[in-house]
């Protein structure tokens, strides 16, 4: 992002009230599953400390990553969703809020892997992820968590890849 882009947007945690915006991002980006809009409201109140927005310069949100710490693995930060509004692709605004999330969740207590899962067609996740890693200095491990066969959808959901990526430390936003 250009300094003038970066001085229109804002990171900073999701609030209850986003979650209708945040819906809204994930429905029309046309790639990512799209939960309840419930659940949007859910994470925005659950898991903000471990999610962020981008705000525009009306401090609407217009990108969002959301992510969780794995309970079973409290080292790992669960990227779930990142989505950006249509009218601000193409900026490198979600590295930059990948950015900003690992800046304030890396150090806290004892993250230090990022973990995401992708579907092989899923080439600009494939970019964001590797670059992300890249940025880092961190290995970047692949492999299938969830074949295609175990969704309801049967052959017609992709495997879902897990990108483990890690260790890492807090860039500064």
């Amino acid at each position: 992002m250009t300094g003038a882009q970066e001085s229109l947007v804002r990171i900073d945690a999701p609030r209850v009230e986003d979650g209708a915006a945040i819906w809204r991002i994930a429905r029309d980006s046309e790639v990512l599953d799209l939960n309840s809009s419930y659940s949007y409201l859910l994470w925005c109140r659950d898991f903000a400390a471990t999610s962020a927005v981008a705000r525009g310069s009306d401090g609407e949100p217009i990108a969002f990553v959301t992510g969780y710490v794995r309970p079973d693995h409290p080292e790992a930060l669960v990227v779930w969703q990142v989505a950006v509004d249509r009218s601000h692709r193409g900026q490198g605004l979600a590295g930059v809020l990948l950015d900003a999330l690992t800046a304030r969740v890396v150090g806290g207590p004892g993250i230090r892997e990022v973990e995401t899962t992708v579907t092989p067609d899923n080439t600009a996740s494939d970019r964001l992820f590797t670059s992300y890693a890249q940025r880092h200095g961190a290995r970047l491990e692949r492999e299938v968590l969830f074949d295609g066969g175990l969704f309801p959808e049967g052959t017609a959901h992709q495997p879902e890849v897990l990108y483990r990526i890690g260790p890492i430390g807090a860039l500064p936003v």
